[in-house]
C-alpha cells in the first residue's frame, strides 16, 4: 500500500488544479520559503480527516479555500482527492485502487467520498484506522510537531503508540459499549420507578374495579326502574292527549253557532250601513249648499267693511307738504361751485411757493455743507503736519517695500503654476492612453456580461417555472387532501346509526341476512341537478334499504326486531311493473322517473312510489301544473312539493342521503383529477429540477469568466485611477497657485492705492501753512440753511390747511343739486297719490250700496238651506238607532267568539304541552335508555307484568336469563318508585364510580407483567455490555503491552545509532496499570550526564524527539510517512545519521519529505519542486532521481 498520486484543487495557494504522481520510495518536495511546500502536507492531513483548522495552520477551517490575490479573484471551494494503491489488501475494502475525495465549500459545507461514493468523516478515519492511521496523524511530522513530542505528557505519548498500534478501534468499540451502558443505567432507573409507580396505583385502581362491577349491578335495577316509570308516564300523557282531542269537539260546535250568529247580523249591519250610504248625498248636497251661503255672506260683509274704509280714507287726504325750494337749492350749488374754484387756485398758488422754499433749502445745505468739509480739511492738514512728516515718509517707504514684493511673489507663483500646468497635461495624455485600452477591455467584457445576464434570465427562467410548478403542485396536493378529507368525511355523513344502518352492517356478513341490495342512495343514480327534488319526492323511501324481494324484506324486520336494532324502511324489488302510460306533461316539466336510473328489479317499485310526481324548476311553474293537472304532485328543484290536497317545503337545512351520494361520487370523479394533475405536476418539476441544474451550471462557468474579467479591469482601474488622481492633483495645484497669484495681485494693488493716498497727503502736509482756518462762514451758512428749512416748514402747513380746506367743499355743489331734483320728485308722487285716494274713495260709495242690497236677499236663501238640511238629518236618525242596536248584538257576539277561541287557545296549548311532554319522555327514552318511545310501551308499559327477578339483587331482565322459570307480578307504580330509590341510594352509597376502571385495571395489570420483563431484558443486556468492556480492556492491555515491548527495543537502538556512546530509553510512569500508564523519554547524549529532555539543545532535543519517531515507525511500520523539514536543526553529521535511517525505513514504507537540505534531495527517488508564480498561485514542477530497473 503507498500513496499513488495527490490532486489539489482551490486548496490554499493552489488555485489551480495540480496533481503529484506518487511513487514507493522517497519522494522530496522542495522550494523556497512561502511557495507552498507545507501546504501539501497540509492537503494530505486534510484530506484524511483532520478537523482541526489550527492544526492546518488556520483561523477557521473556510481559511483552507484559495483567498485570492491581486492578480486572481477568491474562489468558492476547495478539493484535494487522495488515491492509494491498495494491491496488497492493506486496506479493509475490495478496491486495489482508493480514491478519497474531500470538498470545501466557503459557504461551511463539507463533502467526503469514497471512490466517488459520499461518505462520512467518520467511514474515511474508520478505513484508515487498520492501517495505523489515526485521528492523532502521526505518520504526518509536521512543522513545530517535533517539540510537541517532546513538550507532550506521558499520556500524550501512550496516544502515539496506540495510535501506531491500531488500538483506536478497540478504544471505540469500548466508548460505544460504555455509552450504552450508560443509556441501560438510565433505562433501568427509568423503569424502576415506572414500576414502582405502577405497584403504587394497582392497588387503588383494583378497589375502583371491585366498585365498578357493583355498580353494574344496581344500574341494571336503576334502569329497569327508570324505564318502567317512563313508560308509565308516557302511556298516561298519551291516554290524557286523546281525552283532550275528545273534549274539542263540544268546543267547536259552539264556536260555529255564534261564528253563524255573528255573519246574520254582519249582514244587517251592512244593510243599514247601505241605507245611510244612500242617504248621505243629499244631506252632504244640503250642508255644502248651506255653508256656500254662509260663507258668500261673510265674504259679502268684508267686502262692505273695505268700501267704508276706503271712504273714509278719500275724505281725510291731506293737502301736498312743501320742503325747501328747488330753486333756492340750486342757486346755492352755483355759490359754492364758485368757492371750489378759488380754493383750488389758492391750493396752487401756496404749492408753488412751497417748491421755491424746498430749492432754497437745498442750495442753502448744499453751501454749508461744502464749507464744512473745507474746514475738516484744513484741520486734518494741520493734524497731520503735527504728527510729522516723518511718519508719513516711514508709511510711504513701507508701501513701496511691500509692492516691490509683491511683484515678486507673482513671478515665483506664475513659474510654479505654469509647471502643474505642464504635470497636469502630461498626467491626461497618460489617462487617455490607458482609457483607450479599457475601452478595449470593456468590449470583451460586455460580451462576458451578455454571456452571463443570458445564462442567469435563463436561470431565472427556469427558477420561475420552477416555483410556478411547485406552487400547483402544491395546490394540487392541498386539493387532493381537501378532497380526500371532503369524501371521508361525506363517507361518515352515510354511515347509518339507525335500522337501516344495523342492516347494511348485517349485510356484510356472510350467511347472515341476504337479498340486501343496499341503501337506496347507492344503488339509484339520479340525474345532476334533482338530487333534492327526487329525495323530497321520495321522502322518507329515500333513506330505505333496497332489497331483492318480499321474502328479503321480512328476514330483514324479523332480524330487526329479534335484535332489538330499530325501524327501517325497505325497498322492494321484483314487483310487478305499471302498465299504465304516463300523459304528456308541458314544457320545463318531467317525470320523477325519468331522471333516476337504478336496477331494473328496482324499477317498479321507484316507478310506484313516484307515480305521478313530476319535477319543475319553481313554485311558479308547480302550481300552473297543479291548477292544469290535479293528479300530479309537482316538485321543485329545490325540494318544495305541492299537490292539489298537500304541499310541503320551507328551507333545507339538512341534506338527504341520496344529496350526500351524489356529493361523494362528485368528490371521487374530482380526488381522482386532483391525484392525476399532482401526479403530472411531479413529473414536470423532475424535468425542470434537470434543467435548472444544467442552467446554473452554464451561470457558474460564466460567473467565474467574469469574475477573471473583473480582476483584469481593477488592475487596470486601479492604474487609470492612479494617473487620473495625478492629473488632478495637478490641476488643483494649478488653481490653488492660480487664486495665490490673485491674491497678491489684489495686495500690490491695495499697496499702490495706499502709497498714492499716502503720498497725497504728504504733500498737503508739507504745502498747508500753520494758520487756523476762520469758522464764520460756516456759521452764516448754517444760519441761512436753518432760516430756509423753517421757510420749508411754513409752506408746507399754508399748503395743507388750503388742502383741507378744498376737501371740506368738494362735492357739495353736487348734493345741493341732487336734493333739488329729489324734491321735485317728491312733490309729483305726493300729487299723484291723492289723485288715486279720491278715485277709489268715489268707487267704495257705490260698491257699499249694492252689497247692502245683495245681503238683504241672501239672510232668506240662508233661512231656506237649513230647513233642508234639518229634514234630511231627521230622516237618517233613526237609521243611526238601529244600526247602534245591530252592532251592539255584534260586539256582544265577538266577545263570546273570542272566548270562545281562547278557550280554544288554552285547550290547544295544553294539547301542545302533553305533546310536548311526550316527546321529551320520547326523547328522555331514547337519550337515557336508548330505547324509541313504542318500543318503550310496548316492553316497558304498565300493562306488561314484572319479572321478580328484576327486583331483585341482580336487576337484569337480559336473554341470558332466559333459560331460569322467572316469576312476574303486576305492575304498581309505587312499587317501581321504590324500587328505583332503593336502587339510586345503593348506587350513591357506592360513591363516585370509575365506569373504565376495569379497563383501565386490565391495561394496567398487561403493562406491569411487560415492564417486568423489559427490565429483565435490561439487566441482562448490562451485564452483556460489562463482559464487553472486560474484553475490550484486556485486548487493549495485550496489544498496547506488546506494541510498548517492541517500540522501547527499537528506540534503545535507533538511539544509539543517532547518539553513539549515548543512553536512552522508554519508561512507564505505572507499570502495574497497563490501561491508563503513561511514557516518559529519558535521553543522556554522550558525554552528558543530564537526563532531562528540557536541558538538551536544539539539535539534540530535535534527534531526540525523531529517535522516537523513528522508534514508532520500525515498531510499528506504516505504509508512508509524511516528513516535513524534521532535519532543518541537524548538523552534517547527523543528517547523515538520519538519512541512513531514511534508506532503511524506505525498504517498508513510502516516505513525503519537505525539506532543503541538499543531501536529502540526493537520497530521494524523485523530486518536486515548489514555487510562487507572480499572480500568488503555487505551482509545481517534478524530476526523476532514480529510473526503475529493468527487469
Amino acid at each position: 500500500m503507498y500513496l499513488k498520486s495527490l490532486t489539489l484543487k482551490g486548496f490554499k495557494s493552489f488555485a489551480s488544479s495540480t496533481t503529484l504522481q506518487l511513487e514507493p520510495g522517497i519522494t522530496c518536495i522542495v522550494g523556497p520559503n512561502g511557495s507552498g511546500k507545507s501546504n501539501v502536507v497540509d492537503a494530505l492531513a486534510w484530506v484524511m480527516g483532520e478537523a482541526s483548522a489550527k492544526s492546518l495552520r488556520g483561523g477557521k477551517m473556510d481559511d483552507v479555500i484559495f483567498a485570492g490575490t491581486s492578480g486572481r479573484p477568491p474562489l468558492g471551494r476547495a478539493e484535494v482527492v487522495l488515491t492509494i494503491d491498495n494491491s496488497d489488501g492493506a486496506l479493509p475494502i475490495e478496491y486495489a485502487e482508493v480514491t478519497i475525495s474531500r470538498t470545501m465549500f466557503r459557504s461551511g459545507g463539507s463533502d467526503y467520498a469514497i471512490n466517488g461514493q459520499s461518505c462520512r468523516l467518520l467511514d474515511v478515519q474508520d478505513l484508515l484506522s487498520d492501517s495505523g492511521i489515526g485521528r492523532e496523524m502521526h505518520v504526518i511530522v509536521g512543522q513545530g510537531q517535533l517539540d510537541t513530542i517532546l513538550h507532550a505528557t506521558p499520556e500524550d505519548r501512550r496516544g502515539f503508540i496506540e495510535e501506531a498500534a491500531g488500538v483506536l478501534k478497540h478504544r471505540k468499540r469500548k466508548e460505544k459499549a460504555l455509552r450504552k451502558l450508560d443509556s441501560t443505567e438510565g433505562n433501568l432507573t427509568r423503569l424502576n420507578d415506572l414500576l414502582t409507580e405502577i405497584r403504587r396505583q394497582l392497588k387503588p385502581l383494583g378497589r375502583q374495579a371491585e366498585v365498578a362491577r357493583q355498580a353494574q349491578t344496581v344500574q341494571a335495577d336503576v334502569r329497569d326502574a327508570k324505564a318502567r316509570l317512563l313508560a308509565d308516564d308516557l302511556v298516561t300523557a298519551r291516554s290524557a292527549l286523546q281525552q283532550e282531542l275528545a273534549d274539542e269537539s263540544v268546543l267547536v260546535e259552539r264556536r260555529e253557532q255564534v261564528e253563524q250568529q255573528i255573519a246574520t247580523a254582519r249582514e244587517n249591519e251592512a244593510a243599514l250601513e247601505a241605507a245611510l250610504r244612500e242617504d248621505l248625498p243629499a244631506l252632504a248636497k244640503a250642508q255644502e249648499t248651506w255653508f256656500a251661503l254662509n260663507g258668500l255672506r261673510e265674504r259679502l260683509r268684508g267686502t262692505q267693511s273695505l268700501a267704508a274704509e276706503r271712504v273714509r280714507n278719500a275724505t281725510s287726504v291731506p293737502e301736498v307738504e312743501h320742503g325747501r325750494d328747488p330753486d333756492q337749492l340750486e342757486a346755492e350749488a352755483g355759490r359754492v361751485r364758485e368757492q371750489e374754484r378759488a380754493t383750488d387756485a389758492e391750493v396752487e398758488a401756496r404749492r408753488s411757493v412751497l417748491e421755491q422754499a424746498v430749492t432754497a433749502r437745498r442750495a442753502a445745505e448744499d453751501a454749508a455743507a461744502e464749507e464744512d468739509r473745507r474746514i475738516t480739511s484744513l484741520h486734518r492738514a494741520a493734524a497731520d503736519r503735527r504728527e510729522g512728516l516723518a511718519r508719513l515718509h516711514g508709511q510711504v517707504n513701507a508701501l513701496k517695500s511691500r509692492a516691490a514684493a509683491a511683484d515678486d511673489e507673482v513671478g515665483r507663483l506664475t513659474l510654479a503654476r505654469e509647471d502643474a500646468v505642464a504635470r497636469a497635461e502630461r498626467a491626461q495624455r497618460d489617462f487617455t492612453a490607458l482609457e483607450t485600452k479599457v475601452a478595449g477591455l470593456d468590449a470583451g467584457e460586455e460580451g462576458l456580461d451578455a454571456e452571463h445576464e443570458a445564462a442567469s434570465t435563463a436561470l431565472e427562467d427556469v427558477e420561475q417555472r420552477l416555483a410556478k410548478l411547485r406552487e400547483e403542485a402544491a395546490q394540487a396536493d392541498h386539493d387532493r387532501s381537501a378532497l380526500a378529507a371532503r369524501k371521508d368525511a361525506l363517507e361518515l355523513g352515510l354511515a347509518r346509526k339507525d335500522g337501516a344502518g344495523a342492516l347494511l352492517a348485517a349485510a356484510a356478513d356472510p350467511g347472515r341476512l341476504s337479498g340486501l341490495m343496499g341503501s337506496v342512495a347507492a344503488v339509484v343514480s339520479v340525474r345532476a341537478g334533482y338530487e333534492t327534488a327526487i329525495a323530497a319526492a321520495l321522502g322518507g323511501a329515500a333513506d330505505a334499504v333496497a332489497v331483492a324481494d318480499a321474502d328479503s324484506a321480512l328476514a330483514a324486520i324479523d332480524l330487526l326486531k329479534a335484535d332489538d336494532l330499530g325501524r327501517a324502511g325497505l325497498l322492494l324489488g321484483g314487483a310487478p311493473a305499471d302498465p299504465r302510460d304516463r300523459p304528456a306533461l308541458p314544457a320545463g316539466a318531467v317525470y320523477a322517473v325519468e331522471v333516476v336510473d337504478c336496477a331494473e328489479t328496482l324499477r317498479p317499485a321507484l316507478s310506484r312510489l313516484l307515480l305521478d310526481v313530476a319535477l319543475v324548476d319553481d313554485l311558479s311553474a308547480a302550481r300552473a301544473l297543479v291548477a292544469d293537472r290535479p293528479d300530479v304532485t309537482a316538485v321543485t328543484r329545490e325540494g318544495d312539493v305541492l299537490g292539489a290536497h298537500f304541499a310541503s317545503g320551507g328551507s333545507n337545512a339538512q341534506q338527504s342521503l341520496i344529496e350526500i351520494q351524489a356529493a361523494v361520487d362528485e368528490a371521487t370523479d374530482r380526488l381522482a383529477e386532483a391525484v392525476a394533475a399532482a401526479e403530472r405536476l411531479t413529473f414536470e418539476t423532475s424535468r425542470l429540477e434537470a434543467e435548472r441544474l444544467d442552467a446554473q451550471k452554464r451561470v457558474d462557468v460564466a460567473l467565474a469568466r467574469l469574475h477573471e474579467s473583473d480582476a483584469t479591469l481593477a488592475a487596470v482601474a486601479e492604474e487609470l485611477g492612479q494617473y487620473g488622481a495625478q492629473a488632478r492633483a495637478a490641476r488643483g495645484e494649478a488653481d490653488r497657485l492660480g487664486q495665490a497669484i490673485a491674491k497678491a495681485l489684489e495686495a500690490r494693488e491695495q499697496a499702490v492705492t495706499g502709497l498714492a493716498d499716502l503720498e497725497a497727503r504728504l504733500s498737503a502736509a508739507e504745502d498747508a501753512g500753520e494758520e487756523e482756518p476762520s469758522s464764520d462762514e460756516r456759521d452764516r451758512l448754517a444760519e441761512a440753511a436753518r432760516d430756509a428749512r423753517q421757510a420749508e416748514t411754513d409752506a408746507r402747513l399754508a399748503l395743507r390747511t388750503s388742502e383741507e380746506r378744498a376737501r371740506a367743499i368738494y362735492g357739495r355743489a353736487d348734493g345741493l343739486l341732487r336734493a333739488a331734483k329729489a324734491e321735485r320728485e317728491a312733490r309729483a308722487k305726493a300729487a299723484e297719490r291723492r289723485e288715486r285716494l279720491l278715485r277709489e274713495g268715489r268707487a267704495a260709495r257705490a260698491v257699499s250700496t249694492a252689497v247692502a242690497h245683495v245681503l238683504v236677499r241672501l239672510e232668506g236663501a240662508i233661512a231656506r238651506a237649513a230647513d233642508a238640511r234639518i229634514a234630511v238629518e231627521q230622516a237618517r236618525s233613526g237609521r243611526e238607532q238601529e244600526l247602534l242596536g245591530v252592532r251592539a248584538t255584534l260586539r256582544q257576539l265577538g266577545t263570546e267568539l273570542e272566548e270562545l277561541v281562547s278557550s280554544v287557545h288554552r285547550d290547544e296549548m295544553a294539547r301542545t304541552q302533553q305533546r310536548m311532554r311526550i316527546e321529551q319522555l320520547e326523547e328522555k327514552a331514547l337519550a337515557e335508555l336508548g330505547l324509541d318511545a313504542d318500543s318503550l310501551a310496548a316492553d316497558y308499559g304498565p300493562d306488561q307484568p314484572v319479572p321478580v327477578a328484576s327486583i331483585g339483587s341482580t336487576g337484569s331482565t337480559d336473554e341470558d336469563s332466559d333459560d331460569a322459570a322467572v316469576e312476574a307480578v303486576p305492575y304498581v307504580r309505587e312499587e317501581q318508585a321504590k324500587r328505583l330509590r332503593a336502587a339510586e341510594r345503593a348506587l350513591a352509597q357506592l360513591g363516585r364510580i370509575n365506569p373504565l376502571a376495569l379497563e383501565e385495571f386490565a391495561a394496567m395489570e398487561e403493562r406491569h407483567q411487560f415492564l417486568t420483563e423489559q427490565l429483565e431484558d435490561l439487566r441482562s443486556t448490562r451485564r452483556d455490555l460489562l463482559d464487553i468492556v472486560k474484553e475490550v480492556d484486556a485486548r487493549v492491555e495485550q496489544v498496547f503491552t506488546e506494541a510498548y515491548a517492541d517500540v522501547e527495543r527499537a528506540f534503545d537502538h535507533v538511539f544509539k545509532r543517532l547518539f553513539p556512546g549515548g543512553e536512552g530509553r522508554l519508561v512507564l510512569t505505572d507499570p502495574d496499570h497497563m490501561l491508563t500508564t503513561g511514557i516518559e523519554v529519558e535521553a543522556r547524549p554522550p558525554g552528558k550526564k543530564v537526563k532531562r529532555l528540557s536541558l538538551l539543545s536544539g539539535g539534540e532535543r530535535s534527534l531526540v524527539a525523531v529517535a522516537f519517531l523513528v522508534a514508532l515507525f520500525k515498531a510499528r511500520p506504516s505504509p508512508f510517512y509524511i516528513l516535513d523539514e524534521v532535519e532543518a536543526a541537524l548538523d552534517d553529521t547527523n543528517l547523515g545519521r538520519l538519512l541512513e535511517i531514511y534508506e532503511e525505513l524506505r525498504e517498508n514504507s513510502q516516505l513525503l519529505v519537505i525539506t532543503h537540505q541538499k543531501r536529502t534531495m540526493e537520497v530521494g527517488d524523485a523530486l518536486y519542486g515548489v514555487t510562487m508564480r507572480g499572480d500568488g498561485v503555487s505551482t509545481v514542477i517534478s524530476q526523476r532521481l532514480r529510473e526503475s530497473e529493468p527487469a
